[in-house]
């Protein structure tokens, strides 16, 4: 059976701009419309501009069950506020990592990873006492724009004050005479903003931002982009560095969990805790030009200890990069692996995550 990649509202604008498509979660996508290099640069140095209406959002308005199924709790977020949270098993591995919006009817919003919405929406519903758990995210778009120049850029195109919008917080306004919710969230290590809105006014809203944004040198960025900003930036992609066999402990999201309440998956979670973690995730620093790409066996003392689950090149900081599982005996920073590259050792060190922090503004 041939399974047809879904579109995003703003596919003709990529085609349109003659970006390279690729078909990523079961969605067709832009890798790239110049180069990888050039568009981390601009998110880095200027502003990027980023279709994500793959992404998924539930729409969750029974709190019981959202306390039953996120790791956080949510007693405490505010309504217009976000947490980074997670959907785990009965066996503590990792459903899916979602942003958790407070919304002011008292429900929740999860902004969920493309190839997992329709899983997550299942998970979620089954969980649910009365239902009330609707699938939306084929009905929004989702625009990031990030970057140093991205809040300027933003707070040009609508009369909503942004300044008192803090990090993981979000409003409803006008972008652009579009309705949004404005969020203060992203996925580059940069500040910046995502924007929700319909999908009939996606494509007003992009050409708006890039018009708009000529001025500050703002650029369309792919995956490829957003794959090297997120992975500097240490945050874990689902499917490389994370997956229903992953114990947040394992993966370093230990911050994500909150132990002293109920939720589906914490009693193998918290044996796990007592017991001691057989492995950790880790950031690797390569010492030569070799690049740490997934898959690739990781060495100590020439034999294998565990594998790459994401590698690339850093235009920011000038070496290769990637993150690794290894056993929690190797992953103190300053321990010397190697990584497997066409038959031979090269040469890396394990370092603390994240790899690159945003300068301070000064």
């Amino acid at each position: 059976m041939v399974v047809t990649a879904e579109r995003t509202p703003l596919y003709e604008e990529h085609v349109r701009r003659g970006a390279q498509m690729t078909n990523f979660g079961g969605w067709l996508m832009p890798l790239q419309y110049t180069t990888i290099r050039e568009e981390h640069r601009a998110v880095r140095e200027a502003v990027g501009l980023f279709d994500l209406s793959h992404m998924g959002e539930l729409r969750l308005k029974d709190d019981v069950a959202a306390q039953h199924v996120l790791t956080r709790d949510l007693t405490a977020l505010r309504a217009g506020r976000v947490q980074y949270a997670l959907l785990c098993n009965d066996e503590g591995g990792i459903i899916d990592d979602v942003l958790v919006y407070a919304m002011s009817d008292g429900g929740y919003l999860l902004v969920v990873n493309a190839g997992n919405q329709d899983g997550d929406f299942d998970w979620v519903s089954s969980q649910s006492t009365d239902g009330t758990v609707l699938n939306v995210g084929r009905d929004w778009a989702l625009v990031g724009v990030q970057g140093p120049r991205a809040v300027g850029l933003v707070q040009r195109l609508t009369t909503s004050q942004l300044e008192g919008v803090k990090y993981y917080a979000f409003i409803e306004g006008r972008v652009a005479d579009v309705a949004c919710v404005i969020s203060r969230t992203g996925y580059t290590g940069e500040d910046g903003f995502e924007l929700f809105c319909g999908n009939h006014d996606a494509a007003r809203l992009w050409r708006a931002l890039l018009e708009e944004g000529q001025a500050d040198g703002i650029r369309p960025a792919g995956l490829g982009a957003r794959d090297t900003l997120r992975l500097e930036a240490g945050m874990r992609l689902y499917g490389n560095d994370m997956d229903d066999k992953t114990n947040p402990l394992e993966a370093g999201l230990e911050w994500t969990l909150s132990l002293d309440k109920d939720f589906i998956g914490r009693d193998a979670i918290a044996r796990a805790q007592r017991r001691g973690l057989d492995r950790k995730l880790v950031g690797l620093k390569m010492l030569d030009r070799n690049i740490p790409r997934h898959g690739y066996p990781v060495l100590s003392d020439g034999q294998p200890v565990g594998v790459v689950t994401s590698g690339n090149v850093s235009f920011t900081l000038g070496y290769n990069i990637g993150m690794a599982y290894v056993p929690s005996a190797l992953a103190e920073p300053g321990t010397r692996l190697g990584i497997e590259v066409r038959g031979s050792a090269a040469p890396a060190e394990v370092v603390s995550l994240p790899f690159y922090k945003r300068p301070r503004p000064k």
